[in-house]
């Protein structure tokens, strides 16, 4: 199965990006609140710095962790683990999409992967191969 994994280049990119939106935060804080500026202001920047931090943080361990998250590298689960699956306890020979098939319907077996296939159904729920036509 195709899993998406990130490039390691932009994420590195945003890393950098999150560390010059917290020195522009800090910049922000302490430029609002030597001013005398309203309370709202200053909170504003320290909000635009905690933000700043967690996506520098996200950024740098996608850009050098193994298992990292993003929409730029599609993989097979040999090369990689899908990190998601990790994370959240998935199955990783789960199919992505799986069809019910209707009540009493009867059953029939994939002739390339042996997964169960209900009446009536034209494509594998776990392989995705064009089935046979049964008579």
């Amino acid at each position: 199965m195709k899993h998406v994994k990130p490039g390691r280049g932009p994420s590195a990119m945003g890393a950098f990006g999150a560390i010059i939106a917290v020195i522009f935060g800090i910049f922000w804080t302490v430029s609002t609140a030597s001013m005398g500026a309203p309370a709202f202001f200053p909170i504003f920047g320290v909000l635009f710095i905690i933000i700043g931090i967690v996506q520098a943080v996200y950024n740098f361990k996608n850009a050098t962790g193994k298992n990292r998250y993003s929409s730029f590298d599609i993989v097979d689960s040999q090369e990689e683990p899908d990190p998601w699956d990790q994370q959240f306890g998935g199955d990783a020979d789960a199919p992505v999409f799986r069809d019910i098939p209707p009540a009493g319907a009867e059953l029939r077996y994939c002739p390339y992967c042996g997964a169960e296939v209900g009446e009536g159904f034209a494509f594998c729920a776990k392989c995705g191969r064009k089935l046979p036509d049964i008579p």
